[in-house]
């Protein structure tokens, strides 16, 4: 699967190691294989990126695969050590909200929002999600992998609740939304290891930028439960708090569908 011919400059500017990889089965897998084997050769913010990942990974272990082509996977290694651990739970929503920010800059007069935990919505639709995952022997070390479908057609979108640059009629600049992810990416996590009311700045935008907050939510918990209620708040922890039947419920994983 082709690359653009001028690769990603600006993307190049903002890593200190940008991999673009013509094929891949998993970036994540990939840049945790890499970043293991040579830590000294992978510092804080080195990514891998595809337009042809082939065995790509979602939240819950699910499955994520996409015709090549159709859209941008990319993975980034976080060197999180400055970040305190009461706020690494924020990490994948610093991302989600990065990733929002940096796909609404290209889609401008449409409503974009990031969906609890971190999936990005167009109009109530996904159109990138995002999946965080810890390196094995080194828990400051953490790889944050995104997709987000640009040329897929809408035929091709897998569900009905997906959609893409491509269904909404627009074209993605694909260096620059990199570049402004990467860039928004590095900025959060650097707000979390400052501490005070810098993280309190960049905790801000994530609920801000969350639809899923005053929502009513069917949350399906992994013990095979459910909760239907709403969405109350962020705690300080970055987990979800949930009002149903007149109880409080702190979430910390889950899947949840916005009800209205």
């Amino acid at each position: 699967m082709s690359i653009p011919e001028n690769g990603y400059p600006r993307a190049a500017a903002v890593s200190p190691r940008l991999h673009v990889a013509l094929s891949v089965d998993s970036t994540n897998k990939k840049l945790l294989t890499d970043a293991f084997d040579d830590p000294d050769g992978h510092p804080h913010l080195s990514a891998v990126l595809t337009r042809d990942q082939r065995a790509g990974r979602g939240r819950l272990d699910r499955t994520w695969t996409t015709p090549p082509g159709s859209a941008l996977a990319v993975s980034v290694l976080l060197r999180v050590g400055a970040v305190p651990v009461a706020d690494r739970g924020w990490i994948p929503l610093v991302a989600g909200a990065a990733m929002a920010a940096a796909v609404g800059r290209q889609l401008d007069g449409l409503d974009v929002a990031l969906k609890w935990p971190n999936d990005v919505l167009v109009g109530g639709l996904k159109i990138s999600g995002i999946l965080a995952e810890v390196m094995a022997g080194d828990p400051h070390a953490v790889v944050v992998g995104a997709g987000v479908n640009t040329e897929m057609r809408a035929a091709d979108l897998p569900v009905p609740t997906a959609t893409s640059f491509s269904a909404l009629n627009r074209t993605a600049d694909e260096d620059q939304l990199l570049a402004d992810y990467l860039t928004g990416l590095r900025d959060a996590i650097a707000a979390l290891a400052v501490g005070g009311t810098t993280a309190d700045a960049a905790k801000q935008e994530v609920r801000e930028a969350c639809a899923t907050v005053g929502a009513e939510v069917s949350v399906s918990l992994p013990d095979g439960s459910s909760l239907i209620g709403v969405a109350r708040e962020l705690d300080g922890e970055g987990r979800l708090v949930v009002e149903a039947a007149g109880v409080t419920h702190v979430v910390s994983a889950g899947d949840v569908v916005h009800v209205r």
